[in-house]
């Protein structure tokens, strides 16, 4: 990025002699600055559970956990597409919770680690099928131990990102 804002200053001038090429490449500039802004806005999903809690725990958020079949449930990437993808979502969860991906392929290798960590919350949290979504906070004692105080459960909820946010919220 440097290196092409050198470039641009010191040969830019050179070839925008003309007002109409001095606005196009501002207008290319603007829509560089946007796409990196852009990225930089796309939210963190931690995958381990000590890591997220340790975080909603300092942050003072609660956690969102996304019980998930990624690579074969059409409800989950449904809710993902509709909701979770959004900008609107995406910056209500950035304000509000802590997001945890717990995933369940078929056909996608996990570690095995990670797989005992999703299978023990699925059986905590009672999942019985996906999507599923608890929302909790997290306890960390001095041992590092970890206990979650339940606030409620969602699934997929027909309407777009509006009414899943306000029921998500009801719940927060």
């Amino acid at each position: 990025m440097l290196h092409f804002w050198s470039i641009f200053c010191k040969f830019g001038t050179r070839f925008a002699t003309n007002k109409s090429m001095k606005k196009v490449i501002y207008i290319c500039l603007i829509g560089l600055f946007s796409t990196v802004y852009t990225s930089a806005q796309e939210l963190v999903w931690y995958t381990d559970m000590a890591q997220a809690s340790e975080y909603a725990a300092k942050e003072k958020k609660p956690l969102l956990m996304f019980f998930t079949g990624s690579d074969w449930c059409g409800w989950c990437i449904r809710l993902q597409k509709e909701v979770f993808k959004t900008g609107e979502f995406k910056r209500w969860a950035s304000e509000n919770v802590i997001l945890v991906e717990l995933d369940f392929p078929r056909r996608t290798p996990i570690d095995q680690k990670l797989k005992a960590q999703n299978y023990q919350l699925q059986s905590m949290f009672q999942v019985r099928g996906y999507p599923t979504i608890w929302f909790a906070n997290p306890h960390v004692n001095d041992q590092k131990q970890i206990n979650l105080t339940r606030l409620g459960s969602l699934g997929y909820v027909a309407g777009g990102p509006g009414k899943w946010i306000s029921k998500a919220s009801a719940m927060l």
